[in-house]
């Protein structure tokens, strides 16, 4: 029997129970693949895309043990979307203004306060 990709996909995450080789993936069960804002709707640093490559590694510690099935997945990327909330509106992270579909699906940007 052929292993079976299972995925989650939200607006800003997609999992895969897959590894990536030779930029393909690889059914794996074992094994849990981020796919992070796969339609640039944000502008990443090193320091935001490492918070949420650190809050995705917690939760897949919080769950080892568990089936890696749609229910955990969903779980997992909608705790990541929260993550990237909380970035976005602590400044952190920025809509970039040459997306596709400008739509801040996250809430309008913030702007500083003027004093």
């Amino acid at each position: 029997m052929a292993a079976t990709l299972i995925k989650s996909t939200t607006r800003h995450v997609r999992l895969f129970t897959a590894r990536v080789e030779n930029g393909q993936l690889i059914p794996d069960r074992e094994q849990l693949t981020l796919d992070l804002d796969p339609d640039n709707e944000f502008l990443w640093d090193s320091a935001a895309q490492s918070a949420v490559q650190q809050r995705f590694q917690e939760l897949v510690a919080a769950n080892a043990g568990n089936d890696l099935n749609d229910y955990n997945l969903r779980r997992i990327g909608s705790e990541l979307e929260g993550t990237i909330r909380t970035l976005l509106q602590a400044g952190q992270l920025r809509y970039n203004p040459d997306c596709r579909v400008l739509n801040y699906s996250m809430g309008l940007p913030q702007s500083p306060e003027r004093p």
